[in-house]
């Protein structure tokens, strides 16, 4: 008796033509950067210039503010209330740690408002005790990053993956019509880092991150949220943080969040393609 072949699963597909085509879309962009305008037509949009070249269009990090953890609450807390009421269309908002902090207002999509709701050094266990603060505002899409700094501070994976369990169910529960989207944890420099805390970044291999991906992504499914598996557009060929992109081999260059924001540009396309 012959066993009946296997199908390929549909949501397997999807997801491996989503990050093809968000691949794709970088290595365009990176082709834009480093001469390939001729190929492609016009340079891109806020394109980072050559140290020769006027640098006014060069895209800035964000404020880095020097706050005290609790400043930093109330400040937020201020700006989602502001946020709530005026309710404003299409409401995007970024919660996370440094890298959401430190997004460039200039490099967001343009097609929607943001409220960025970032914290330097934030945990996920930090993160999860002030979800409430943005619980009055209607989002269209809430975008979640967490867990480098979980990391660096030597916490669990099963802790981590709880948290990041605890934190999609709330957000949920409190915004069911809101779309949660999971991003990946970025991998790290490796060797080439140069922040501060390198010996603490050397100790946590890059396939650890792989991993936790790879379990968020089977948690974001089973929940019924969306996964933005962000890792590949920022990995070289050893698994590590391309220096291009970073810093310090943590944080994020202009040409970083460019990709970045590229590829939530196209995400956005993709998903409101399929909701048509």
């Amino acid at each position: 008796m012959s066993t009946p072949a296997r199908t390929f699963p549909i949501w397997a597909f999807l997801l491996l033509a989503t990050n093809f085509i968000l691949i794709l879309a970088v290595i365009l962009l990176i082709l834009r950067q480093h001469g390939g305008t001729a190929f492609l037509g016009a340079p891109f949009p806020n394109q980072v210039r050559s140290n020769n070249q006027s640098e006014a269009n060069t895209p800035q990090l964000g404020p880095r503010h020097q706050l005290s953890y609790q400043q930093w609450i109330q400040v937020l807390k201020q700006e989602a209330n502001v946020a709530a009421q005026k309710n404003p269309q299409h409401l995007t908002i970024l919660v996370g740690d440094s890298l959401s902090l430190w997004f460039p207002n200039e490099l967001l999509p343009k097609d929607r408002n943001w409220l960025n709701q970032g914290i330097s050094g934030e945990t996920s266990t930090g993160l999860l005790k002030r979800l409430n603060i943005i619980d009055r505002t209607h989002p269209e899409t809430i975008l979640v990053m967490i867990g480098i700094n979980d990391l660096v501070q030597g916490v669990s994976d099963e802790i981590i993956l709880g948290n990041q369990r605890r934190i999609i169910l709330y957000l949920h529960r409190v915004h069911p019509k809101t779309q949660i989207v999971v991003q990946a944890i970025l991998p790290h420099g490796g060797q080439q880092a140069n922040w501060e805390g390198r010996e603490k970044l050397l100790a946590i291999p890059n396939s650890r991150i792989r991993n936790l991906n790879q379990q968020l992504q089977s948690i974001a499914a089973a929940e019924g949220v969306k996964y933005l598996n962000l890792y590949p557009l920022f990995a070289n060929q050893q698994g590590e943080l391309r220096p291009e992109l970073s810093t310090d081999g943590l944080h994020l260059n202009p040409q970083g969040y460019l990709v970045w924001s590229s590829a939530l540009q196209l995400y956005s396309q993709l998903e409101l393609e399929r909701r048509w």
